[in-house]
């Protein structure tokens, strides 16, 4: 279930494998996936690198502040419920400092109550996934976002996603 519109109708781990899928040109850029469950972190990976994306993987809250702090990925996919620091610490934190503010955040979660896509928003998500997702449609939402980041539509983003969330 895709909450927030598909936009526009819609140990870390770094993937440059010269020989890999995905190769064979220029990156469509590097999305950070942070998820403690490895088979999540793996279909993420295999899809985003099937469509062109540099994916780097975090299992925590603090790898995934440091590998965003050092990676500056075009992207972050986060979990909210993580070990130690959870998602909404994440991106609190990565809202909160100059070097990472501007790093997009799409939740991806199993936490799909309306006042968790509610703070999703809060915190400075640009969309919200729940789970169980379909991962072709997680590719092509990943793909809008970046592009629409690009051509400096963050905040038309998180307009459209706010006019779609549940009334408080």
């Amino acid at each position: 279930m895709l909450k927030a519109p598909l936009i526009g109708a819609l140990g870390a781990r770094y993937r440059d494998d010269p020989l890999g899928p995905g190769s064979g040109g220029a990156s469509e850029g590097r999305i950070l996936v942070v998820d403690d469950e490895a088979s999540i972190r793996l279909i993420c990976r295999v899809n985003l690198d099937a469509s062109g994306f540099d994916v780097l993987e975090a299992e925590d809250g603090e790898t995934a502040l440091s590998i965003a702090r050092s990676e500056q990925p075009d992207l972050i996919l986060l979990d909210v419920m993580l070990p130690g620091i959870d998602g909404w610490e994440v991106a609190e934190q990565l809202s909160g400092t100059d070097e990472t503010r501007d790093i997009p955040i799409v939740f991806i979660t199993a936490r799909s109550a309306a006042l968790d896509e509610l703070r999703g928003h809060a915190v400075g998500g640009v969309a919200y996934i729940a789970k169980p997702f379909d991962p072709g449609l997680l590719s092509e939402t990943v793909t809008t976002v970046v592009q629409r980041i690009r051509r400096g539509e963050r905040d038309q983003l998180r307009r459209e996603w706010e006019q779609a969330l549940p009334p408080e």
